[in-house]
């Protein structure tokens, strides 16, 4: 199909993206990489009547170390990230998870950044977001503020993101013994059901996505675990109402977070 019709802006800097959004209010919507907005429009399922495109805005492709945090610029893209010297020798399960992203042509044009404000209740970054306790990096036309992991996801295709906000940045703790693991769907690769598992001295993390109507930290996994990665993963979707569509039944998805949490946790050594 054939989006309806739009207004194309470029904005050269976070400030004039903004003003912008400011301007346009709820009729405006971000564009970097385009790969969650331009097929939602080509179905016109969503018709924004002004796209700001943030694609070329200096400094939000940018991974640098910080203390004991990577940030990960909103911009980078799938494959930026999944070849990153850097990431993977200090967050190898980031990499991991950018390397399992779509096929290649979406690595090299999807965000980061643009992933995590779509919210997808199947995409791969928020299991490991959730799981290094990784926080979002926001700003809008009031200031900057950071959002933790925990609280940005907030149900299907939701997220605490303002509507003159957006995401500047990403910011990860580094962590070396990590991994993810998913079931993917055939055609588009997005998790039937993922999971991130993060090994930190003596206890673990682990963020399931794909399961419900967005992605969760496993605690009830993370408080039985004593060594028994069987046993624990048994818990992976207590208290969770799993969904159920074309792709799988809930008990089908319940099976698989089970034995894809499993896998994790012995992957982890």
């Amino acid at each position: 199909m054939i989006p309806a019709k739009f207004e194309y802006i470029k904005a050269s800097s976070v400030s004039e993206a903004l003003a912008l959004l400011d301007k346009h209010g709820d009729d405006a919507q971000l564009i970097a990489g385009g790969h969650s907005l331009v097929p939602a429009m080509k179905l016109r399922l969503n018709q924004p009547g002004t796209v700001i495109d943030i694609g070329k805005i200096p400094g939000l492709n940018s991974i640098k170390e910080d203390g004991d945090d990577l940030v990960i610029g909103a911009n980078c893209t799938h494959h930026q990230i999944a070849t990153s010297p850097i990431v993977k020798q200090k967050l190898n399960v980031l990499a991991q998870t950018a390397k399992s992203i779509g096929d290649i042509q979406v690595r090299n044009k999807g965000t980061i950044g643009g992933s995590l404000a779509h919210a997808d209740p199947a995409a791969d970054y928020p299991a490991v977001i959730l799981a290094s306790d990784a926080k979002i990096e926001v700003e809008g036309i009031n200031g900057k503020r950071s959002i933790s992991g925990s609280d940005f996801f907030q149900g299907i295709y939701a997220t605490a993101l303002g509507s003159h906000e957006m995401i500047i940045a990403i910011r990860i703790p580094k962590a070396s013994n990590g991994v993810y693991l998913k079931f993917s769907h055939p055609a588009s690769r997005f998790a039937v059901v993922g999971c991130a598992a993060i090994k930190n001295g003596a206890g673990i993390s682990i963020g399931l996505t794909g399961v419900a109507d967005h992605a969760y930290r496993a605690s009830a996994v993370e408080r039985a675990y004593d060594g028994d990665a069987k046993a624990a993963s048994e818990h992976a979707v207590d208290g969770v109402a799993v969904m159920s569509d074309n792709f799988a039944s809930s008990e089908y998805r319940s099976h698989l977070a089970k034995v894809f949490t499993e896998r994790a946790l012995s992957a982890l050594g």
